[in-house]
């Protein structure tokens, strides 16, 4: 008897070709879809999907989920948008792996305001505890990447000095055991201490062993280098990928607003890369907000040292002349706070730093000085940061993919957190038709699968992985919006996690059939 059934669905498989009216059989963890009639077989669950969409699950290659899911297991913000595998480590910020306990917290400490905090107790060191937490325990798949920050913080430590040769041999040999165990390639978040402090070749030789080992390159780029020209930091990048001879893949790639140089220059930087056989691939998200820890605009100085040396610096009356100087007024204006846990701040929740700062009489530095200490670090911040009027551009270019880059924690999160998946069917979809249907779903589905080399997720072809959204491409809809994030979408009746129903009429049911998805030495 076949566990489940559906039929009278349009079958997208995943690939970018055209829709097909066929049915989808699910048996165990697996899909056969077979066209043609199917009125002889017997199944122990039916679903109608006649007038709805059948495809692959959506692939998130950019989440912070990887230690709130611990916490909230079910994780409707993201199931709910038919996401059905999560790629977490990104921005150089795994979890893994660690010397000591004490080390994790720290690391996690520090970096509060972007990941959360797990359940305690935070029970794991290495890549493979790590990924043994997620197995049938929560609601969808998470592959993991390693983060560059604790291979820095297990060879050299939290300061900011270049490696010794004996330094970057172990940290080659933490990236080929983290990648034994299970990580699909090497992460960086070049604005975040302490894997900002990675040298150009440094990142280089790490990029290396990875690919090696059949990984690629993920990268948030390194900002400060905008001052040697406004691609430099999508040219070093590109440099890392060459010098490893390793694929790479541009993080959240956007003009970051109107007349920072033009969208087509962003564009025309990957398209050249390609055109000389570099494997270059990138992800945007799909609202005009950014989204990060209030702590990536104070200077790395305040950092050199680990989260106890930025609390000191945040507290001594010096350091924090110096640091208003030296932050920059966009960080402090346009951008909005969210994620208080102090009874006395809960009312600032949502609110712009200037107008937080008029409320408490204060200069605005000062007042994010101060919510910072106040909150142990773990606030996030929220503002604009993508040109909306170029968005499209990114979206539909065949080198790209959607991500969400979420924080999955706050009152007022990042609307893209509940959003950014329906977003594109209803919008750059059906609304304003910058990509036909059967593309915006390879987009997410078999494209981020082919990035990361997950060997039989991403289409709905015989013998793959049962990981399935059921959607009506008529209505489906975000209300997810900066003033009111917080919304589920509608039109996305049914999510299916290796074989079994977790959205089922746009509920929750409850079910946990998530794991760890592993390359290397275990099997997906």
């Amino acid at each position: 008897m076949i566990d489940l059934l559906i039929t009278n669905g349009l079958v997208i498989d995943g690939s970018g070709s055209p829709g097909f009216f066929a049915a989808v059989l699910v048996e165990g963890e697996t899909v056969t879809v077979q066209r043609g009639d199917v009125s002889n077989l017997d199944a122990a669950r039916t679903i109608d999907a006649t007038g709805m969409v059948v495809c692959p699950g959506f692939i998130d290659l950019h989440s912070h989920a990887g230690l709130t899911i611990m916490g909230e297991p079910h994780h409707d913000p993201k199931v709910r948008q038919g996401v059905t595998t999560e790629l977490v480590g990104i921005d150089g910020m795994s979890h893994a792996p660690f010397k000591s306990r004490e080390e994790l917290e720290r690391y996690i400490w520090q970096d509060a305001g972007l990941n959360g905090y797990p359940p305690l107790p935070t029970d794991w060191l290495t890549v493979a505890g790590q990924l043994a937490k997620y197995d049938n325990s929560v609601a969808i798949n998470m592959a993991f990447i390693l983060g560059n920050s604790p291979v820095r913080i297990w060879s050299i430590g939290w300061n900011d000095r270049p490696a010794t040769a004996a330094e970057l041999e172990d940290m080659k040999s933490v990236v080929r055991e983290a990648m034994e165990e299970g990580a699909w390639g090497l992460s960086t978040g070049l604005d975040y201490p302490p894997g900002s402090y990675a040298s150009t070749s440094e990142l280089t030789e790490l990029a290396g062993v990875a690919a090696r080992m059949g990984g690629h390159y993920h990268t948030h780029t390194r900002a400060s280098l905008r001052s040697n020209g406004l691609l430099a930091p999508w040219e070093e990048a590109l440099e890392i990928g060459r010098g490893g001879d390793c694929p790479v893949h541009l993080t959240h790639y956007r003009q970051s607003a109107p007349g920072v140089g033009s969208h087509l220059d962003y564009i025309g930087l990957v398209e050249d890369a390609r055109d000389t056989g570099m494997d270059v691939t990138f992800d945007c998200y799909t609202y005009p907000y950014s989204g990060t820890t209030p702590t990536i605009g104070l200077p790395h100085w305040a950092k050199d040292g680990g989260p106890e040396r930025l609390m000191a610096a945040l507290r001594d009356a010096d350091d924090r002349q110096r640091m208003k100087r030296e932050v920059t007024r966009d960080r402090l204006e346009n951008n909005w706070l969210t994620n208080f846990k102090q009874p006395q701040n809960m009312q600032y929740d949502g609110m712009l730093i200037t107008d937080i700062a008029n409320l408490r009489n204060q200069d605005p530095a000062d007042t994010l000085f101060d919510l910072l200490i106040e909150e142990n670090l773990g606030i996030s911040t929220v503002g604009l940061g993508t040109n909306a009027q170029t968005l499209y551009a990114f979206v539909s270019h065949p080198a790209g993919m959607i991500a969400s880059d979420s924080i999955l924690f706050g009152e007022y999160p990042n609307p893209r957190t509940y959003g950014c998946f329906p977003i594109v069917l209803a919008e750059f979809v059906r609304a304003e038709k910058h990509l036909k249907l059967p593309e915006a779903i390879r987009k997410m589905t078999s494209f981020p699968a082919q990035r990361l080399g997950l060997p039989d997720r991403g289409l709905l072809r015989n013998g793959f992985k049962a990981d399935i959204v059921i959607f009506n491409p008529g209505t489906v809809k975000t209300h997810a919006t900066k003033e009111d994030p917080k919304h589920y979408p509608v039109g996305i009746d049914y999510v299916i996690v290796n074989g079994q129903v977790v959205i089922q009429n746009g509920e929750n049911t409850g079910v946990l059939p998530g794991r760890g998805l592993r390359r290397g030495r275990a099997s997906t």
